[in-house]
């Protein structure tokens, strides 16, 4: 069995995704102790820029004219492909930025699917845990309701095109422990932030099949 775990903070130290993330991990490896876990940190360890272009240009050109930098794109591709499509379960926090998903996910992405293919069911039937936090309220009656543009990117991408057995956990409000202006939201932060916590413990037991 093996568990792919991904995240995309850029705060590593501190990062509101991984401590969810981390709860339903624990919960997969009480489970199954034993059981492989293949990580990547895009926050850490980015991707190159141009990988995507490159990988995808490789394609529009025999094999024998392709450029070393195509070749090493083309090779990163199918490694990233291959860690989900090998996956047994998966877990990927992934927080909003600037209202959407970062840029350094969606170059996963897009190599993934240079790698893959535009519509491989790369995590078909994968039981998969989303763990995406937001540092404002974007839920109904919000101020700001309707400006989140990455959960639904996501779970487009996750349960529509690689069919993954998706469990979304979120989390919103992670800034106003933090932030004057937001000081009256704090008690609804810490009741968001146990709640995530809750389903984070949840989906990381029936992620590992309790």
């Amino acid at each position: 069995m093996n568990l792919f775990r991904l995240d995309a903070s850029i705060l590593p130290g501190a990062s509101a995704s991984a401590e969810i993330a981390d709860i339903a991990e624990a919960e997969w490896t009480a489970a199954r102790p034993d059981a492989a876990v293949t990580r990547r940190h895009l926050g850490t360890d980015s991707l190159p820029a141009d990988a995507w272009a490159l990988a995808t240009t490789a394609g529009f050109a025999a094999e024998a004219d392709r450029t070393p930098a195509q070749r090493e794109a083309l090779a990163l591709a199918a490694t990233l492909a291959d860690e989900l499509q090998n996956a047994d379960a998966a877990i990927l926090a992934v927080p909003l930025y600037n209202f959407g998903v970062s840029q350094h996910f969606k170059t996963w992405v897009d190599l993934v699917i240079a790698g893959g293919g535009p519509t491989a069911p790369l995590l078909k039937g994968t039981p998969t845990v989303l763990v995406t936090t937001l540092g404002g309220g974007y839920g109904p009656g919000a101020p700001r309701e309707g400006w989140d543009h990455s959960t639904p990117y996501l779970e487009r991408i996750l349960a529509d095109i690689w069919q993954a057995d998706l469990t979304v956990v979120k989390r919103e409000l992670t800034l106003a422990a933090t932030t004057p202006a937001m000081e009256n939201l704090r008690d609804l932060a810490a009741q968001y932030h146990a709640q995530a916590r809750d389903a984070a413990r949840q989906a990381g037991r029936a992620l590992a099949g309790n």
